[in-house]
């Protein structure tokens, strides 16, 4: 087996998933699956999870970067994501990261709804711990947010000479198409808790957080992270969200188990 640092390969049914392997130096004893987020938070995210991932690596910790079916890299069309299907992708990805790193006990990450599907595939994806970093616990909440930024970015003089109209923008979200059935997923989508320890790293604007802890129970704790992250900021929609404490924060929890 090649043991390049960071590996691109396709992995699960038809080797139709993409995936990055990040290989530390000597041989690892833990390893962390880093689940992404979905649409332009995928896309704000994906440096800061390649520099989370390399900074894990220098740790001694095997890390595997992918995408789900329909999104990213891997098969498939972006009218073609389903919910259950991420989550039964992350479970294969933790299979796939277990085969390769040759460790049993991975911690799952993820952004946003990257962390809402970490926590629901936690029991079949025998993660040992879930780190969430602002997941998304109100579907309903979530979607609202984003019609409310939609609309507005609809609007925006700053980036078209006119308003769009609603034909050209129905069923987006930011520039990302947004099946129904998918949007109906998400609206419906009430987090709970996972049977796992579990880390929420909350960097919500004030006043702007939901009640975390019905999700770590007494099994887990919430940590402060700041400055806030500007997940709904339309003035920053085009730039990479990028934050050293959030690094920080995974890599010392990652160190305290080691």
């Amino acid at each position: 087996m090649r043991t390049d640092p960071e590996l691109p390969f396709f992995f699960g049914a038809d080797s139709g998933l993409f995936g990055m392997y990040h290989a530390p130096a000597s041989t690892p004893r833990r390893a962390v699956l880093m689940c992404p987020p979905l649409g332009q938070e995928l896309i704000r995210t994906h440096r800061l999870y390649r520099q989370l991932a390399q900074a894990l690596a220098a740790q001694g910790i095997a890390v595997l970067r992918f995408d789900y079916h329909g999104t990213g890299d891997s098969a498939g069309d972006s009218a073609e994501v389903d919910w259950q299907r991420c989550i039964g992708d992350a479970v294969t990805a933790a299979g796939e990261l277990r085969s390769r790193a040759g460790v049993d006990r991975i911690v799952a990450f993820g952004a946003r709804l990257g962390g809402s599907i970490a926590l629901g595939a936690a029991d079949r994806a025998r993660f040992a711990e879930v780190i969430a970093w602002d997941p998304v616990i109100d579907g309903d909440d979530y979607v609202s947010a984003l019609d409310t930024m939609q609309a507005a970015l609809r609007e925006d003089a700053d980036r078209f000479n006119q308003p769009r109209t609603h034909a050209d923008v129905a069923e987006q979200w930011l520039g990302f198409d947004i099946g129904d059935s998918l949007r109906k997923q998400i609206a419906a989508l009430k987090v709970t808790p996972a049977n796992v320890p579990t880390l929420v790293l909350d960097s919500m604007p004030a006043g702007a957080a939901p009640r975390w802890e019905p999700l770590v129970s007494t099994r887990g704790r919430v940590a402060a992270i700041a400055p806030p992250t500007p997940w709904n900021d339309l003035r920053r929609l085009e730039a990479a969200i990028l934050s050293h404490p959030l690094i920080q924060a995974v890599t010392g929890r990652m160190a305290e188990d080691a």
